[in-house]
């Protein structure tokens, strides 16, 4: 049946799709990563013996990797789909190889090596994923045209929303043009935003690409206008999450929290029996429960068996869609450190929970400074020491805390964006350039760095190969960052998931993988490798990065918890379980996601633990994650500047289901 069927589709495919045709119509699109160009997608129409026919080719380069696919699609007199096939890279790490034949209402598709029918239902088109663009104005196109339905079946799998959401008037060349808004939610992890011009073709689209980074496909024509339109899609996605909900994120309660253990996470110990009262954002007091008064009218929490920690941080995160705002805040990270976004699109995001019109943590940004060249990423670049200080100087205005230096960035400029940080009260962290070490970097005025990669790439090894860290240079090493104050957040999740076994159950890293959402889960399942040697490298690397990790606590040197990513708000729970296989206390770990990160960033006078006068971020626990770290997963409210949140709710916002 499977060779009749695959045989079947294989014959459809080929009288519909190579059909030949009069061109009557195309296109370009610009892709962009972060705001930075880094390829085109073009389209071109041609009408058939079979209907209209759509050829899409889409190419870009990501920091030295090339990137291509294919998509075609026809369509009949009715221009209702028949046919497509999709085939090449969505992004440096994924690949598409998908088609599908609508005959006698019937799918036969092809995904991969696999193939199968299904019946046709009504409301379907074929769409694979976040690219190509063409696709996306197609299916609002299709969507229009039968009438708006609440919902449109995604062959060969899945189902999306789309919504009308509103028109945008913005200036073009001295005139008002009018684009119209729409919301597709389901295709990629959230809401994208999508815009049409007054002929029904597609001006912008943001979205998020197969890596979860920021991607906006542009009309060349109204290219100038794509940091207005990624401002509004900030300030819009951020703000659909009240609407959708009609729920109220910024109000400020009096609320005591009573009979509770709270977690010295200083001291490293639990206190039993304590009530902790909080008052316009703020936490007013803390005692023991037959000490403390609770005022009249003040919301009260049982915390009879319950654990109070301090709000988490996450020091790696890039807040790449509104989403990641509920997805952190149900995890109990109330506090992010973004290394390196979109300079438009973060201050928006940041302006909108700040003013309590999004939901989200509280951000510190650091903004990116890349070099330029063939590897480089975003927009803001530097390669002399004239253009890096204004960049500095740009992020200092604009309430950026921190520079991120990334990795194209010439050696001779790395002291100049350092200098010009340090005397404008900003710290520098980053990865380290090409053609530099670690200590170079530091020594160049670097603060913090990104990865543990960075430090091992200086480690010396034995003549297999490994890593002693009590090796008399590996220690000189270890005392020379000791020394320097370096901030090292180890990213060790992300190294995890990159060699992680494709035959092992993902949930083994991930237990609450089942809850994420459906468009997450292909990526995360597939993220991995089979071949033998890769895996049996990544072992060895896990081993001697894990190694590394405790050597440096042991000596001294800071470690704070970061994620780069990777499973929103739940990673953060997994980097800390990584630095407790490393040989940290679980103490030591709820420490790096705590305390230590509100010291290095100067937030300590009010977050990182819980005393009188603090900001009123804490999450409460149904377990004492300094008995396992593990109970760091079992959260039951979270408390963000003294509005209580309900984490299920959270996560329904962001797309996840409930366990």
């Amino acid at each position: 049946m499977k060779k009749f069927l695959l045989s079947l589709f294989t014959g459809l495919h080929s009288l519909s799709l190579l059909a030949q045709g009069n061109l009557t119509d195309s296109g370009t699109f610009i892709i962009h990563k972060n705001q930075q160009p880094i390829g085109k997608e073009k389209f071109r129409v041609y009408k058939t013996s079979e209907g209209t026919r759509y050829t899409v080719e889409f190419k870009y380069v990501d920091r030295g990797s090339p990137v291509s696919l294919t998509d075609t699609l026809l369509f009949n007199a009715a221009m209702e789909p028949v046919a497509f096939r999709i085939r090449g890279g969505t992004s440096r790490f994924t690949t598409v190889n998908d088609s599908a034949q609508f005959r006698n209402q019937t799918v036969f598709a092809r995904v991969g090596d696999s193939s199968f029918s299904f019946p046709l239902k009504k409301y379907s088109f074929p769409i694979a994923g976040y690219a190509p663009a063409t696709a996306q104005m197609l299916l609002v196109n299709y969507w229009t045209q039968q009438g708006k339905p609440a919902t449109v079946n995604t062959i060969p799998f899945g189902s999306v929303k789309l919504m009308l959401d509103g028109y945008d008037t913005l200036e073009w060349q001295g005139k008002k043009e009018i684009f119209t808004r729409y919301v597709i939610k389901g295709l990629i992890w959230g809401n994208e935003m999508l815009w049409t011009d007054a002929t029904g073709m597609l001006a912008c689209l943001i979205t998020n690409d197969a890596e979860g980074d920021k991607q906006e496909m542009m009309s060349e024509r109204w290219l100038p206008l794509l940091p207005e339109f990624i401002v509004r899609a900030a300030v819009r996605g951020s703000r659909l999450f009240r609407e959708e909900t009609g729920l109220s994120f910024n109000k400020q309660e009096s609320i005591a929290i009573a009979g509770c253990t709270l977690i010295d996470v200083a001291g490293g110990r639990s206190l039993p029996d304590m009530t902790i009262l909080l008052e316009k954002g703020r936490i007013s007091r803390i005692g023991k429960s037959s000490s403390v008064k609770i005022p009249a009218h003040t919301r009260t929490i049982d915390g009879r068996g319950k654990f109070v920690v301090p709000g988490l941080w996450d020091m790696h995160a890039h807040f790449s869609q509104p989403e990641w705002g509920p997805a952190y805040l149900a995890a109990g990270v109330t506090t992010v450190r973004d290394c390196g976004n979109e300079f438009g699109y973060i201050n928006a995001l940041q302006q909108t929970i700040d003013a309590g019109l999004g939901v989200g943590p509280q951000i510190l940004k650091a903004g990116i400074i890349d070099g330029k060249g063939p590897f480089a990423l975003g927009i803001i670049q530097a390669d002399a020491v004239p253009e890096a200080v204004a960049a500095v100087r740009r992020y200092h205005e604009y309430g950026f805390v921190q520079i991120k230096i990334y990795s194209s960035v010439k050696p001779s400029v790395v002291k100049a964006i350092c200098d010009e940080a340090h005397r404008l009260g900003m710290t520098v962290t980053g990865h380290i350039p090409m053609g530099m070490t670690i200590r170079q970097g530091i020594d160049s005025g670097m603060d913090m760095v990104n990865h543990i990669q960075y430090v091992l790439q200086v480690m010396k090894r034995n003549s297999e190969g490994a890593i002693d860290t009590s090796d008399a240079a590996n220690k000189a090493l270890f005392r020379f960052l000791h020394d320097h104050h370096t901030v090292i957040d180890p990213t060790l999740g992300v190294y995890e998931m990159a060699y992680r076994s494709l035959k092992d159950n993902i949930a083994d890293i991930e237990p609450a993988f089942s809850t994420l959402p459906a468009p997450l889960k292909p990526l995360f399942v597939n993220m991995g490798t089979t071949d033998e040697l890769q895996i049996q490298n990544g072992k060895k690397f896990m081993e001697a990065a894990k190694k590394t990790v405790n050597a440096l606590y042991n000596n001294g040197v800071t470690i704070v918890a970061g994620t780069d990513m990777d499973f929103p708000g739940y990673s953060l729970y997994r980097e800390l379980e990584l630095y407790v296989e490393s040989g940290m206390s679980p103490a030591a770990a709820l420490r790096s996601a705590t305390l230590v990160p509100a010291q290095v960033m100067k937030q300590d006078r009010l977050s990182g633990s819980l005393q009188t006068g603090k900001n009123a971020d804490l999450v409460i626990l149904d377990a004492n994650p300094l008995e396992n770290i593990k109970n760091i997963r079992k959260v039951k409210h979270v408390i963000r500047s003294g509005v209580l949140y309900d984490p299920d709710a959270l996560h329904r916002l962001a797309g996840f289901t409930k366990p």
